[in-house]
């Protein structure tokens, strides 16, 4: 079966996205607004996309056509924190999504203790195993007032027991027990179900192959 994207809405276009590209990674996005109101919400078409330099990218979508509480708030302070989302807090990263009013602390109505950044002004959610503190390094406009956003990692933190040797940058990544967005609903994948393939290099290739 062939889907021509150019002929299908938007809602299809994105309903075979979400139920194709999955697990996707999950960002707990922690902004302050101008008054100081400190939000949090989920994103899923979220990703690290380079490593020097440092860069995360995540769509905020617009809602009824205004831009969202994220996306304004990243506008107007040029910084966030990443969160990720492990397996204990996912009932907790699902209240954030509820569309409350801008005034309105997602953290405080999902009872989130928070920690102060070290390098900008958001806080970070104090249990999430690990959060990358931002700031903008590029935005690009999307129709119906979303944003795409790059956002520049200027620093970073794990939990101690996931980290197995700090000096060689060493993560014992199964220690995070992240959780990654499945298709529409309320489908999550955790991430205990791992297999190792260990990577081909070309001497090996051309001896088994020949």
């Amino acid at each position: 079966m062939e889907f021509d994207f150019q002929t299908l809405s938007g809602k299809d276009r994105y309903k075979l996205l979400v139920a194709t590209v999955v697990p996707r990674p999950i960002a707990w996005v922690v902004t302050q607004s101008a008054s100081g109101v400190v939000n949090a919400a989920p994103y899923s078409f979220f990703n690290a996309i380079a490593g020097s330099p440092p860069l995360l990218a995540i769509s905020i979508d617009g809602r009824d056509g205004e831009r969202k509480d994220t996306a304004v708030n990243i506008r107007h302070s040029g910084q966030f924190v990443v969160n990720l989302v492990n397996d204990a807090m996912s009932h907790d990263m699902v209240v954030t999504a509820i569309d409350f009013d801008p005034t309105v602390s997602e953290t405080t109505e999902a009872k989130l203790a928070t920690t102060p950044s070290i390098k900008i002004a958001p806080p970070r959610i104090t249990a999430s195993p690990v959060a990358f503190e931002c700031e903008i390094f590029q935005t690009v406009e999307l129709p119906g007032n979303r944003d795409l956003v790059l956002g520049h990692v200027v620093m970073m933190h794990v939990v101690d027991e996931a980290v197995m040797d700090a000096a060689r940058c060493y993560i014992d990544t199964p220690k995070l027990d992240l959780v990654g967005r499945m298709h529409s609903g309320g489908w999550y994948s955790r991430t205990r179900d791992q297999f190792e393939i260990p990577r081909i290099d070309v001497a090996d290739w051309k001896t088994s192959a020949g």
